[in-house]
């Protein structure tokens, strides 16, 4: 995952056929369930928003290499987004205006997070100039893997959308898988690489949840 320079496309091609595949099973659940309407267009809706955004960064905004480790384990944790709370509504599911108010800020405020943090990043790490620097600015001032944090609230707000309590179980596990497997090896790496300075990053700033930790 870091310090992957080549495209990969095969690797990227397989989680995007991947996720295709989640979608069309997920579509026929959402279209033959007997689920509240609002509750099925507006989870339709974050999938594809979900869909649209995360290959417009894998394929447009931020075109990094990706190895077939990472590729099969984002295809397996796709298919609990893609699959897991279609599933969740059309076995479980019921319309709560409160749950439903709160998921859908969740999703809007996870996705502009993640998206933002990545692209105000981008032309930093695009620049020559500030090669082997690191990146401090934008959102990422305001926790360390902010993007990190970004997904955990609109998995979360998917997880709301539901209408099934099982369901906070998926950004739980998010949650737990970043805070221990991915923050320490992303950490380690960080050290690694700049030293002193992530040092001093990490002594002054948050390392997930802005203000908190």
């Amino acid at each position: 995952m870091y310090g992957l320079k080549q495209s990969a496309s095969g690797a990227k091609i397989t989680i995007l056929v991947a996720q295709c595949v989640y979608l069309m099973v997920s579509g026929y659940w959402l279209a033959t369930g007997s689920q509240t309407a609002v509750l099925t267009w507006t989870l339709a809706g974050c999938l594809a928003i979900i869909f649209l955004r995360l290959n417009a960064m894998m394929f447009i905004w931020l075109p990094r290499g990706i190895g077939w480790p990472e590729a099969l384990g984002n295809s397996l944790a796709f298919a609990l987004y893609y699959l897991g709370f279609p599933l969740l509504l059309r076995y479980g599911g019921h319309f709560n205006l409160w749950a439903y108010v709160l998921g859908l800020s969740c999703f809007v405020a996870g996705s502009v997070i993640n998206t933002t943090a990545e692209l105000l990043r981008k032309p930093f790490k695009a620049n020559p100039q500030n090669a082997g620097k690191l990146y401090r600015g934008g959102l990422f001032k305001y926790a360390i893997h902010i993007n990190y944090f970004g997904d955990v609230l609109w998995v979360l707000g998917c997880a709301l959308l539901t209408g099934n309590p099982y369901a906070l179980l998926i950004p739980l596990m998010l949650l737990v898988l970043f805070v221990f497997s991915y923050i320490p090896t992303a950490d380690k790496y960080l050290a690694s690489k700049y030293g002193a300075d992530f040092a001093a990053y990490q002594r002054e700033t948050k390392e997930l949840i802005p203000f908190v930790w």
